[in-house]
């Protein structure tokens, strides 16, 4: 028979944690530990870049806000009317995970970069690209009333809206002289891609002051391209050694809960006599009523106890320390 109880080990039990955790903790590489009693694990998704640090993607905001309120004027400009340009996310992608989505596949896109490089594409949606074609023609139809196929007119108005949305993006593009750099395309690259390129998705809504509605399109950048916007990641500072790393986590160990076994004694069956059993059998275990029950730790006995009470409950009165080695 046994019981089973939860308890943290304290200073003196550490002494004797189990000889496979002690060779983890000297076997631990360099790698950075927090500083504090208390460590804290952040989600880290292993199938998205992080080509940005924590300061760069700060500095990344205030640059995306610069370049929705440049957008702001060029749409105003462009449709003679009020618009509301927003930044609704900015995220870090594999190419190969953009270009395999259907979204991505019937969107329409126009390449832009400098004389010497591509820097990335403009991405409208075809819900969005008929909204926009349609509203600056002056055309009432609505998206839900399209088939979705744009006519020769309304793709070269299409092309005259997203160069200005390229251009909104150079204004503020310090150093960079942004432009087209091909036709308008639907349901394809206009860019040759591998799919391990780390891409910045700059996704933006825009809407009029008085309307409900909204529109959405997107930036995709090549994320080295941005090295000049947000600065070099930040390099770490101190460089911990073993010992340290070996310390933090041997401290952190002191609240880690273990469960503990208390043994009182064995007593082997075979099956046939176990489906004999019945109630009010009495089984004779191996130990004398004096004899101590085993603390089982990591299974290994690690205490022996006299079984007791405390308070209506069973307890162990933990009266000598077990031989670990």
């Amino acid at each position: 028979m046994s019981s089973t109880a939860t308890h943290n080990l304290g200073s003196e039990a550490s002494s004797i944690v189990s000889e496979k955790i002690q060779q983890i903790l000297a076997s631990v590489g360099s790698q950075k530990q927090d500083d504090s009693d208390k460590a804290e694990a952040a989600e880290y998704n292993w199938h998205q870049p992080h080509y940005f640090g924590s300061n760069q993607l700060k500095r990344l905001d205030g640059f995306v806000e610069k370049v929705a309120k440049s957008c702001t004027q060029k749409f105003t400009q462009l449709y003679h009317s009020d618009f509301n340009v927003a930044i609704v996310s900015t995220t870090q992608h594999f190419a190969s995970e953009l270009f395999n989505s259907d979204n991505e596949q019937s969107d329409y896109h126009l390449a832009f970069g400098n004389e010497e490089q591509v820097f990335g594409l403009v991405g409208i949606p075809g819900q969005t690209a008929i909204i926009w074609a349609t509203q600056l023609l002056g055309d009432s139809k609505s998206a839900e009333d399209s088939d979705g196929d744009l006519s020769p007119l309304e793709q070269s108005l299409l092309f005259d809206i997203a160069s200005g949305i390229i251009k909104a993006l150079s204004d503020s593009y310090d150093g960079y002289d942004l432009r087209p750099l091909s036709e308008i395309v639907r349901g394809q690259m206009p860019i040759e891609l591998d799919g391990t390129e780390e891409i910045c998705k700059i996704t933006f809504s825009v809407k009029k002051p008085d309307s409900e509605n909204s529109s959405e399109a997107y930036f995709l950048i090549f994320c080295d391209k941005l090295q000049t916007i947000v600065g070099q990641k930040a390099q770490t500072g101190k460089v911990f050694s073993d010992q340290d790393i070996s310390k933090a986590m041997h401290n952190h160990l002191q609240d880690t809960p273990v469960s503990v076994t208390v043994q009182l004694a064995r007593v082997m069956f075979n099956f046939q006599e176990i489906m004999s059993l019945e109630v009010d059998d009495i089984l004779l275990l191996d130990k004398r009523v004096n004899e101590p029950a085993e603390l089982i730790v990591e299974g290994k006995a690690i205490f022996r106890g006299q079984p007791a009470k405390s308070e209506s409950k069973h307890a162990v009165v933990i009266t000598e320390l077990c031989n670990t080695k």
